[in-house]
């Protein structure tokens, strides 16, 4: 049996330059953390000659052509596995809620495929093979970052250039610095679930025209992931909030998706409580909030709170994908 665990992410900077409508003309840039909340896989030898696939509903096929969850079914038929397999998956936090998490079980499902095999691939290999079966064989309309992140762990920039490849950069903070990020960086669930895929998918086509001025919004987002990473470089948390509020406010101008009343009385109640900035994780139009307080805290949460926003605490994950298990 093999068990792998993978973590989910939240986007800091940059995100939708990581689109190829618009990094294959500009380049793209991100910040991005993954966190320690996480999707296992377990990929087990089945008795019967099937395959057993258990998500949020069970399937029990003869053949992989017969899977319907298409992430599955292409990454067994990349790696070549066609039989007596059992497959179930556990996530830490449900899915649509704008923290990475098709991209997060698509990493951790090839890991798992490939220990199964008795195969060693880098973290780079499993982003890409991820990318492959997401982006290239399933069209989804979803950029490269999720599953770098995946992969990898930490607190990475991203650089893209036009033909697609990725530069991969670990920021490390000085402790003090991290110790700041983890604490003053809140995360709330509004309880709402969205389709990430209309959201990009809207946003892809208007990039490709620029049409509501997208590529220009999406200049300025990469502008702030520059800033963004400089904040993290100098120990300049503060302005990491504050460039928090420049790109929530550039990156609603992508979709008319992507906020709505409600959302916007949240913000507006997390920036009178103390918020410096935040913005909704993933595409937007629900899932987590993500705020920078540097101060009075409870009372931030107390509002929040008040609001029937619901709190996830977490903390940076170091390590990435990985083996949990295997026997």
């Amino acid at each position: 049996m093999i068990v792998t665990r993978t973590p989910l992410r939240i986007p800091l900077g940059g995100g939708g330059t990581d689109l190829p409508s618009y990094y294959t003309q500009y380049g793209g840039f991100l910040v991005s953390a993954a966190v320690d909340k996480y999707i296992y896989i377990a990929v087990n030898r089945r008795f019967e000659d099937s395959i057993r696939v258990s998500y949020s509903k069970t399937e029990i096929v003869d053949s992989v052509e017969q899977i319907q969850h298409p992430i599955v079914r292409e990454a067994l038929r990349l790696t070549q596995l066609d039989s007596n397999l059992e497959i179930t998956s556990i996530a830490d936090v449900p899915s649509h809620t704008g923290l990475g998490s098709s991209s997060a079980f698509t990493v951790g499902l090839l890991n798992a495929l490939h220990a199964y095999k008795k195969e060693q691939v880098s973290a780079k290999e499993l982003a890409e093979e991820a990318c492959f079966i997401e982006i290239e064989l399933l069209q989804e309309p979803i950029g490269k970052q999720d599953h770098y992140v995946a992969g990898f762990g930490g607190i990475l920039c991203l650089d893209i250039d036009r033909l697609g490849n990725v530069k991969v950069e670990q920021l490390n903070l000085p402790e003090n610095s991290l110790d700041q990020l983890e604490s003053n960086t809140l995360l709330f669930y509004t309880g709402l679930k969205r389709s990430a895929g209309e959201i990009l998918a809207t946003q892809n086509k208007s990039a490709a025209v620029n049409g509501n001025g997208t590529v220009e919004a999406l200049h300025k987002i990469k502008e702030i992931g520059y800033k963004i990473k400089e904040s993290f470089q100098q120990g300049e948390l503060d302005r990491f909030g504050r460039l928090l509020d420049q790109h929530w406010q550039t990156k609603k101008k992508l979709s008319d998706k992507i906020t709505d009343p409600q959302l916007e009385a949240w913000y507006e109640t997390a920036k009178s409580q103390g918020a410096l900035g935040g913005k909704l994780m993933g595409a937007g139009g629900g899932g987590f909030f993500m705020f920078y307080c540097n101060d009075g805290k409870n009372g931030f949460r107390r509002a929040l709170q008040k609001e029937g926003l619901r709190e996830m605490r977490f903390r940076i994950d170091w390590e990435g994908s990985k083996v949990l298990f295997n026997l």
